[in-house]
Order: C-alpha cells, then sequence, then structure tokens
C-alpha cells in the first residue's frame, strides 16, 4: 500500500473483474469499504504522482538490471550453507529461503547491529532495495545477509 508514494505516505491502486467488484459491493453495506491506504488522501496523491515522476525520469530499468546482478552476486554465498535452502532474484527483490524459519527478535538485532535494516518473515530473509541504491550500499547490504545467515542454526 505504499509503493506508489515511494513508501512515505499510503496510497495502493486495487484492480478487479467487474464479477469481483460486484460480490463485493453487494455485501453488507452494499459498498466497498476501504481504509485509508486506499481513499485517495489529496497529500498521498500528490506524494505518488510526484514519486512517479521522478521514477520515470531515472534509469530505473537500468537500475533494476544493476541491482538485479549485484543481489545474484552478493548474495549467491548463501546457497553453500547448510541452513539455506534456496536463494532466488527477481528484479530488485532478493530472498534467501532457510530451512527453518528465523528467531526473528534475534536476527533483527543483528542486522540492525550490522548496520542495516533487513525484517525477515518465517523462513524468508528478502531484500528489496530502492532503485537508487547504490553499489556500495547494496553490497553492504548483501555481505551483512551472508555473514548473519552464516551464523544460523541449522
Amino acid at each position: 500500500g505504499k509503493a506508489l508514494t515511494g513508501g512515505y505516505l499510503s496510497m495502493a491502486a486495487t484492480l478487479a473483474t467487474r464479477e469481483v467488484s460486484e460480490a463485493i459491493d453487494a455485501g453488507n453495506p452494499g459498498l466497498f469499504m476501504h481504509g485509508p491506504t486506499f481513499m485517495g488522501n489529496p497529500l498521498a496523491s500528490a506524494v505518488a504522482v510526484a514519486s512517479i515522476d521522478l521514477l520515470t525520469s531515472s534509469p530505473w530499468q537500468q537500475n533494476i538490471s544493476r541491482i538485479a546482478g549485484e543481489l545474484e552476486s552478493g548474495l549467491s554465498a548463501c546457497r553453500e550453507m547448510p541452513a539455506v535452502h534456496d536463494v532466488r532474484v527477481l528484479g530488485a527483490i532478493g530472498v534467501v529461503e532457510l530451512r527453518e524459519a528465523v528467531d526473528m527478535k534475534a536476527i533483527t538485532e543483528q542486522f540492525v547491529e550490522a548496520g542495516v535494516w533487513v525484517r525477515p518473515f518465517g523462513k524468508l530473509v528478502y531484500l528489496m532495495p530502492p532503485f537508487v541504491i547504490s553499489s556500495e550500499e547494496l553490497q553492504k547490504l548483501t555481505s551483512a545477509v551472508v555473514d548473519i545467515i552464516s551464523r544460523q542454526p541449522i
């Protein structure tokens, strides 16, 4: 719900078929209920337009290609670790899937101590860096992930 504004404010767009929309509208109270994320807040709308303008005026496609390559390279050492089930990269998203769920509190503290903010989810340690991340910043991020995952129990 924050992607349209670059993460600054909540705003999202939802697409649905007419059949799905009508099924939702047919329920009680008879209209598609939504929260602040979908209310079209004027400030959030202005931020979204500015964010989209920044994105489309940048070399975002080249940045995603660079980020994908650097994620692939930076996370590749995890493939050989016993605690790791899979490593995958899709565009600017890198995921290290562990065999067991991580201790969220402990691993988050380790990432913070390493100077990076990574918020794992269950068995997944995932990275979704901004398209403007520098190679040096991404290297620091992937190095921290490799180091901390290497210390995870099997």
